[in-house]
Parts: structure tokens; sequence; C-alpha cells
């Protein structure tokens, strides 16, 4: 136990620096893995008459961390009513240590699972937003080789030019021929991704009010919103590309800049069609620590609250028998 403790101690005191964003929840988890320990171990030292108040409470956690079939949980079950009352057997401070090791082990699984989801999302997010920042280095060094500049049919100025529309820059009577990839801009592919992270930041605000909070020490669902900005920057440059090849029919030529902003953060939102699976996944892991596997009222509780009435049922009836013959009888007034 004080091995356990110490271990505690040490992660608890310990400064991460800069990596406290990544290591600080690590070690939280690494503190209340410790103290879980050191409780099981205290479990074999308590008295009897603790260990049956505890029963209740260890009755709870593993029903919600174990399931229905499990052996100890049904083993715990029959035997639950004589340990609230106070018939504990040599072997029930064993099974009661046991059970709680397994809930304990269980609640350690489940937020592993959370870490790993958490991690998943932010190798994803950091993978993403690298493809992101490299297309727009590459748009600025090769401006002509990812060109998302339209040529639409004829300028407002009549006849004699075409108009050129490109992310950053619109051009009006350019003369016919003109190439539009010739016209593209550095900073092109850069704007419309800054105009797919509005749309996405639109929908990220929209998605607060799906989000509740968590005790797990895992920061998951900052973890799936984050995701959202680098994918809104990535679907709105394909978004406008595919529009720049005729893949969408009636959206092949775009008439002014502002219409490929504009359809460049219509596309940033639209990543919340792929995401939102990835906040559903989130919501759902979350759930599923320490998720109850029964209905409230159940057997088991019905055990534990039978046994607890008729102790004090019992004790009532104890005390009210041991008092009565101790009661003088009345003397009549004179």
């Amino acid at each position: 136990m004080k091995s356990h403790l110490d271990k505690a101690c040490a992660a608890a005191e310990e400064t991460f620096g800069w990596r406290r964003l990544w290591s600080g929840s690590t070690a939280q988890e690494g503190v209340w893995s410790n103290l879980r320990s050191a409780d099981v171990l205290l479990m074999r030292l308590v008295s009897d008459q603790e260990a049956a108040g505890r029963a209740s409470e260890v009755m709870a956690l593993v029903k919600r961390h174990l399931g229905k079939d499990d052996p100890q949980r049904v083993r715990l079950a029959q035997r639950i009513r004589p340990i609230v009352s106070g018939e504990l057997v040599p072997t029930d401070r064993e099974l009661l240590a046991r059970a709680l090791d397994s809930a304990y082990a269980t609640l350690d699984s489940e937020l592993a699972r959370v870490r790993s989801l958490r991690n998943i999302l932010w190798t994803a997010t950091f993978v993403v937003l690298l493809g992101v920042a490299g297309l727009a280095v590459y748009g600025w060094f090769y401006p002509k080789s990812l060109s998302l500049c339209f040529a639409p049919k004829l300028g407002p100025g009549g006849g004699n030019g075409i108009d050129i529309v490109c992310p950053s820059k619109d051009f009006h009577g350019v003369p016919e021929g003109t190439v539009p990839s010739d016209l593209a801009e550095r900073k092109d592919i850069l704007t419309v991704e800054v105009a797919g992270l509005a749309g996405a930041a639109f929908t990220v605000i929209a998605s607060l009010r799906h989000i509740r909070g968590t005790s797990a020490p895992y920061m998951l669902p900052l973890a799936s919103a984050v995701l959202k900005f680098p994918t809104g920057a990535l679907s709105a440059f394909l978004g406008v590309l595919l529009i720049r090849g005729a893949f969408v029919p009636g959206l092949s030529d775009l008439d002014s800049r502002a219409q490929v902003l504009a359809w460049a953060a219509v596309f940033g939102a639209a990543q919340h069609l792929v995401t939102r699976l990835v906040d559903d996944r989130a919501q759902m892991t979350l759930s599923e620590v320490g998720k109850p596997t029964d209905s409230v009222v159940d057997p088991e509780n019905a055990a534990v609250m039978e046994a607890a009435g008729d102790g004090v049922s019992e004790r009532s009836e104890t005390g009210q028998g041991s008092e009565a013959p101790e009661q003088p009888a009345p003397q009549p007034m004179r």
C-alpha cells in the first residue's frame, strides 16, 4: 500500500513543462490507478464491520464495470445479503477484494480505450494538418500546377475579352485564349483553405451544444473538435478543385471571386458530414466509461435493500423486546 501511495504522490507532484498537454492526463490516470490498487489491499486489512459497510459500495462498482455473467459479480450477488447483514465468512473478504480489483481493472481498461482514441484523433489531426500545409506550400511555389482559377463564358465588357476568376483576385477583360492557370496567384490555395477553416469553425461552434462534460482525464471532445479545422481546409480545397474540373454539373464556371470563397466555405462546413461520425464515436466511448450494466432496480439492489431493512427491523424488535420488561408499571395515583 505504501509503495502504491508513493507512486501516486510522485505522479501527482511531477512537472512536465511543455509536455503537460500530452503527459498530464496520463499522470492523472497513474495517480488514480495506484490509489485504486492501494484501496484493494486495504479491503483485506479492514475490520469486519468496515468490510460489511463497504459491501454496498463494492457492489455498485461491480455493477458499473462488470458484466451480468461475470463469475465474481454472480458470486458477490449471492453473498451480498449476509455480508451487508454482518454475517461474513472467511472467504467473503477475499471475494470483496477480488471483485473490487476486477472492477477497477475494467475501469482502467475503459480509460485506456479513451486514451487510445484520443491519441488516434490527435495523430489524425497532425497528419491532415501536414497535408494542408503541404498543399499551401506547394501552391505557393508552383501556383500553376494546382490552379483554382475559372474562366466564365463572357466578360461583362462584351466579346472583346473574358474574365478570369481566381480565389485571390479577379481579372477582367483578359484577351481570349488566355489560359486561366497562367494567372494563378501564389496564395490561391491558402485563401481557399482559410475560407474552409471559417466554414469548419462554424460547424465546431454548432456542435458545442452536443458536447457533454466527462470525468475522464482525457480531453476527447476537444481532440474531436480540433480535427474539424484541418479537415475543413482540406475539404474546401478538394471541393473547389472538383468544381474546377467540372466534376459537379452546373458548377463548372464560377463568375466571381466571392463565389469561389463562398463555395470553399460551404465545402469547409461540409466536412461535418464525415467528422460527425467521429464525434458520435467519441461520445459513445466516453459513455462506456462506468456505464451501468443493469437497470436501476434489479434483484441485486433489492437484496441489499432487503438485507439492510431486515437488520433495522431485527434491531428494532430486539430493542423493544429487551426494553419492555425494564419499563416500570405505572402506579395508580392515590
